[in-house]
């Protein structure tokens, strides 16, 4: 596949971003950072506090992108089949029929995932990383491209049930959006004062153009020195005394692909340090586990990081 050569950031991500900012305001870097995880054809998890937009930024993102969207409310009573579909029995023909469930669509939101039992939970396993589902022993391949858009609220710790190592593996990215300024909340006041925007907002982005620019970004160039830097903070994280979990090889797979879509999303043809610098804390800190005396002395994940980030070489090219 020949290099892109990007002068400015591509018309189609810049139409992306701006549709989604009519309705999530203030918050371009983190929808930067979801468009890049939808590039590298990752799924996002989003945790934060209630009320701040979870749900809104997905629901955004899946109509500017026109594909086929499902939401599941997840619940602690929701069962697997619930999740992938069912095979009931016909009557009239005397077989077996699939019934498809809510993740046979292009972007599925998965409204606050730790809500529901770990037996629930571990349905998406195969999906997320396989893009399929196995029911009564077959196989159903499931939509391309195909997006898991996962909420939690981290206060609410009553009646939830942790996601496990294995699916937070699976997540490209952990992203929080935080409280809006003033100045952004009162601009949220005036634009919601009327209708919601999210009512009014239309596809930028069909299906099969959201492919090609997926391709483009797996040709962007990233040098051995950029890569044996990637190499090394995985390493870091699986070598530190304070940390009792590192970051698995599907993890380092996982920042070059991020690092690939967002040196696309900022229109360049190449990935840059600071570009890994950005995303480590997105990438790395949902695979990593402190340990419990570590956790005694005030360790915790970002501070982990923070060093590890300060204490490896940066490469020159």
């Amino acid at each position: 596949m020949n290099p892109i050569k990007l002068e400015n950031t591509h018309p189609a991500v810049t139409k992306l971003i701006d549709n989604i900012q009519k309705v999530l305001i203030g918050k371009r870097s983190v929808i930067e950072l979801m468009v890049s995880a939808v590039l590298a054809n990752g799924h996002v998890l989003l945790e934060d506090v209630p009320g701040v937009g979870k749900t809104m930024l997905v629901r955004a993102l899946a109509k500017s992108i026109g594909g086929a969207f499902k939401r599941i409310q997840f619940t602690p009573d929701l069962l697997p089949t619930d999740v992938t579909g069912v095979a009931i029995f016909n009557q009239k023909s005397l077989e077996f029929e699939f019934r498809q469930g809510p993740l046979f669509a292009n972007v599925v939101l998965a409204d606050e995932i730790n809500r529901t039992s770990p037996k629930t939970q571990s349905s998406l396993l195969e999906a997320m990383e396989e893009r399929s589902v196995t029911v009564d022993g077959f196989t159903y391949r499931l939509e391309d491209p195909f997006f898991v858009m996962a909420t939690q609220n981290p206060l609410e710790y009553e009646g939830t049930f942790p996601l496990p190592e294995a699916q937070l593996d699976r997540f490209l990215m952990q992203l929080r959006l935080g409280y809006p300024s003033v100045e952004e909340e009162m601009r949220m006041l005036g634009r919601f004062s009327e209708e919601n925007p999210l009512d009014q907002l239309d596809s930028v982005l069909d299906v099969e153009e959201l492919r090609q620019l997926q391709q483009q970004v797996s040709a962007v160039k990233v040098s051995e020195g950029i890569k044996e830097y990637m190499v090394r903070l995985c390493h870091r994280t699986r070598d530190h005394h304070h940390i009792y979990l590192g970051v698995s090889p599907r993890g380092a797979l996982a920042l070059f692909r991020a690092s690939q879509a967002l040196a696309f999303v900022r229109g360049r043809e190449y990935v840059i340090p600071d570009d890994v610098k950005e995303l480590v804390p997105v990438v790395f800190a949902h695979r990593m586990i402190v340990k419990p005396e570590a956790r005694l002395e005030g360790a915790t994940v970002d501070r982990v990081l923070t060093v590890i980030l300060s204490e490896t070489r940066v490469p020159v090219s």
